[in-house]
């Protein structure tokens, strides 16, 4: 099994697609094994073969539309005439822009890309330094897949078979612990540097930036209140927030021509691919992990470092920020959650709670180089050299990190509101 893993780690360090490497690494070895490599189609396809998997396409769909229709203009102005007087101010209208703009698009990238742009803009023209700005947008984006909807936490769901429900609802506190956290780092690195404070907006400005901002800021409420009145599934409500999209952009805001949605559908169709293509390759290199008992030797192993549910945990994120490092969040993802779910099962850790701890972690991953995608984002949206980004950056790691311990000592943080909803499991 060493000589399989190398083998991955090799192709994907030349430079080789994940999927792809997956998928030959697998393939290779059934063959060299004498197994049945006619049933490897068979694999792929149950792999992607999901209900709950569709609600995928749909969420980027969204966003994409999201991201076009001029929304993020409406929740930048929101958020500034809230907390745009606040120390710091645009630091704070950021990452509260980041916590609103999560609740529609259920992407890391799709917030970077959306509102970073006119956050960076806003925050240089206010005499914020460049690379702050970027930092902090790059910092916040992680909110983006916690608070529901989130592209990862669904396939979380389809690969460890837990609720979604239970898990949009167990990632809305940890989103807002996050956030808060970012907001007090601002708060004191605005105290140390001098960063101005904004104008206080009256309360019938602040009516009118709440009245041009109402529809998206209800996209939330939608998916979120069908999905628990039983109105529509999880899969479904990623379809309405899609239509709810369109309708704004198209016929509400009349942002989105012809040759605007073309691109939006293209976009949403190359990644919903590239993510379709990985989950099926994974899921073959898996049930080769499987085949060789490899789930079950490392939970021995691990649990023969500690059986203290919390020290693992803590040796899990270890384990989790190392591979964002070198890795991209989904892989990271669609390998790990297999092979560590016996430990955690075996340790009587909530699958909720360890699902919330594993996406945080790989949305702090997002920033890590050398493989930190949402790095590169920002550095492009915001014209910043990549390497004053990393340095500008690295301060962030304290409240993000913060925030990762909280999350992972206090799993109520969590499982509060599933738990009081659905009832305790």
């Amino acid at each position: 099994m060493l000589t399989f893993f190398g083998a991955w780690l090799g192709l994907v360090l030349l430079a080789m697609p994940v999927a792809f490497a997956l998928g030959v690494v697998a393939l290779g070895y059934l063959w060299l094994e004498g197994a049945a490599i006619i049933g490897a189609p068979q694999r792929l396809m149950a792999g992607v073969d999901s209900f709950t998997l569709l609600a995928v396409p749909f969420f980027i769909l969204a966003g994409n539309l999201m991201n076009t229709s001029g929304v993020t203009d409406r929740i930048y102005d929101f958020c500034n005439a809230f907390v745009g007087h606040f120390r710091g101010g645009l630091g704070h209208v950021n990452v509260v822009g980041s916590v609103i703009f999560s609740g529609m698009s259920g992407s890391a990238v799709a917030d970077a890309g959306g509102l970073g742009a006119l956050e960076i803009k806003a925050m240089t023209k206010e005499g914020y330094p460049r690379d702050f700005a970027g930092a902090l947008t790059a910092a916040s984006c992680v909110v983006g897949p916690i608070i529901p909807p989130s592209i990862p936490l669904v396939l979380y769901a389809v690969i460890a078979n837990v609720s979604v429900g239970r898990l949009f609802l167990g990632g809305i506190l940890p989103g807002l612990v996050i956030g808060l956290c970012l907001m007090a780092w601002v708060w004191y690195v605005a105290g140390k540097r001098g960063f101005p404070r904004g104008r206080r907006f009256t309360w019938g400005e602040r009516g009118r930036a709440t009245a041009r901002a109402i529809m998206p800021l209800l996209t939330p409420i939608i998916i979120m209140g069908g999905m628990f009145a039983g109105i529509f599934t999880a899969t479904e409500a990623a379809a309405v927030a899609a239509l709810y999209a369109l309708v704004l952009g198209t016929i509400v805001y009349r942002e989105l021509g012809w040759r605007d949605l073309v691109k939006v559908f293209r976009d949403s169709m190359n990644t919903t691919a590239v993510v379709g293509f990985i989950v099926a390759a994974a899921t073959l290199f898996n049930w080769v992990l499987a085949r060789e008992r490899v789930p079950q030797q490392v939970a021995e192993l691990l649990l023969g470092v500690t059986d203290n549910p919390l020290l693992m945990l803590l040796l899990i994120n270890l384990l989790l920020l190392f591979l964002g490092m070198f890795m991209e969040a989904l892989a990271i993802m669609v390998l790990t959650v297999p092979v560590l779910l016996p430990v955690i099962n075996a340790l009587g850790i909530d699958p909720v709670h360890f699902g919330l701890v594993l996406t945080l972690n790989l949305m702090i991953g997002l920033l890590t180089p050398p493989m930190g995608i949402g790095l590169f984002v920002v550095a492009k949206v915001g014209g910043i050299p990549l390497q004053q980004l990393i340095r500008a950056v690295a301060p962030f790691f304290v409240p993000l990190v913060g925030a990762l311990v909280l999350i992972t000592v206090f799993p109520q943080i969590t499982l509060f509101l599933p738990n009081l909803v659905f009832g305790a499991r």
